[in-house]
């Protein structure tokens, strides 16, 4: 059995740290500006100009059954949807707002078709839903918000009222989870301090926010009330249930600062730059990137999610269906290494160019081949430990040697913990290559 324990937590992450692998889903009224999911903020655009999206919202081609489907080929086992992003725009039919997709040419609640959709096909349902809301007439003008700019900010600041805006937040999250059934995961999103960024860092009325502001014991308590179970992120400024690295690949299993915990972490990326539809985005991941940030993740112990932006009229465009086409072909033949793995015990070392990742049970080591090898896999500290090796994707035999190398060079070069895999000289048509290990 693994001998890594993670932080208990009050949510059920037993399940979740089995699947490793998940789809998030960026959409919103940003997907038809088309310019990034920031675009109201970064271009600072006002309400009389966003409200033109509001008014031409029309997703026609919306079709969650596709993605789900999509979401179940490439092997994730769970989704988180957008249900409001920082403009304030809700995809789900909310009682406590009119901007809101039932009132877009839309008519109709989008992220009740995701759930019933995903919950077909056997996917978990997660629901991201921002702190942030550029939209909600309460929520204060800070450094991030369009807003900021204005030569009367100050004064549009003047009788907002953050405790309106937290009881708004409690209102629809408490909708969120009574009116779709069982919810495994709540994405909040996010906390920031002050910026130190002239001219802002400068005006007193101007502050960041965090868990006093979103009045997060009050948000959560009532989130665990309604779904005991549910999956809470730590970016409501309280550490809850997952922590949730973003754009970036950790270089070790996420560890409490202070007390050195081991947590449950789940590392955040997209396909390219954006988290939205972005039209002219060209910075789009390679195939051998996305294989190498999923085995990575796992093999320092946490889960991947990985993000799609649909358009604005609903379907996911062809540089996003060949990426999720990337992870369905390897993870078809090659997700055994992935589902219910984790980091592998001390003892193993995985050589240059490799990463190990070990079944939950401890019976089985898989070694991921980044770069193939010429004629040799060398494994230290594994002799005496196997009982037979395969190629994980056909199942086919590799034949090994213990305390040296099966070559006339190398006579005299022993090793007795020196596992030897003789591997074909042409590489696998595999991204990247599984060696499946079986341990005595």
């Amino acid at each position: 059995m693994s001998s890594y324990l993670t932080r208990k937590t009050a949510g059920d992450t037993e399940w979740f740290t089995k699947s490793r692998f998940g789809m998030f889903i960026h959409w919103g009224l940003y997907s038809m500006p088309a310019r990034h999911e920031w675009v109201k903020c970064y271009e600072r655009i006002g309400e009389e100009k966003y409200d033109k999206y509001f008014k031409y919202f029309n997703p026609d081609l919306y079709d969650p059954k596709q993605w789900a489907a999509r979401a179940k080929a490439a092997g994730m086992k769970y989704a988180v949807f957008t249900t409001k992003h920082h403009e304030g725009f809700c995809m789900f039919d909310s009682a406590y707002t009119d901007y809101k997709c039932t009132n877009t040419p839309a008519g109709r609640d989008l992220v009740k078709e995701y759930v019933d959709a995903f919950r077909a096909e056997g996917i978990r349902i997660g629901f991201y839903y921002s702190l942030i809301d550029w939209h909600h007439p309460h929520f204060t003008i800070d450094q991030l918000h369009p807003r900021r700019d204005d030569k009367n900010a100050k004064e549009l600041n003047e009788g907002r009222d953050m405790r309106i805006y937290a009881e708004y937040m409690r209102n629809q999250v408490r909708e969120l989870l009574t009116n779709y059934g069982k919810i495994d995961i709540l994405w909040f999103d996010f906390s920031y301090d002050k910026t130190d960024e002239e001219p802002y860092a400068s005006y007193d009325w101007m502050t960041g926010k965090g868990k006093d502001e979103w009045e997060s014991e009050k948000l959560i308590e009532l989130a665990r009330s309604l779904q005991p179970g549910v999956i809470i992120d730590n970016r409501a400024g309280l550490d809850q249930d997952l922590w949730t690295p973003e754009q970036y690949q950790p270089l070790e299993w996420v560890k409490d600062k202070k007390t050195g915990e081991l947590l449950t972490w789940e590392a955040c990326q997209t396909f390219s730059g954006s988290w939205g539809y972005h039209r002219d985005e060209s910075t789009w991941k390679s195939p051998e990137m996305l294989i190498r940030m999923l085995v990575n993740t796992v093999a320092l112990g946490g889960n991947l999610l990985m993000n799609v932006g649909p358009t604005s009229r609903g379907y996911l465009d062809k540089r996003a269906v060949d990426s999720l086409k990337v992870f369905e072909d390897w993870m078809k033949y090659n997700s055994r290494s992935i589902y219910g793995c984790t980091m592998a015990e001390p003892e193993f070392t995985a050589p240059c160019d490799c990463r190990f990742t070990q079944s939950e049970d401890g019976k089985r080591l898989y070694c991921h081949l980044f770069a193939y090898p010429y004629a040799h896999l060398q494994l230290f500290g594994l002799a005496g430990k196997v009982d037979y090796v395969q190629f994980l994707h056909d199942g086919s035999e590799l034949l090994f040697t213990e305390g040296k190398v099966n070559h006339f060079s190398f006579g005299a070069s022993e090793n007795k913990d020196l596992l030897v895999v003789e591997l074909p000289p042409i590489k696998p048509d595999v991204i990247v290559p599984v060696v499946e290990i079986f341990l005595k």
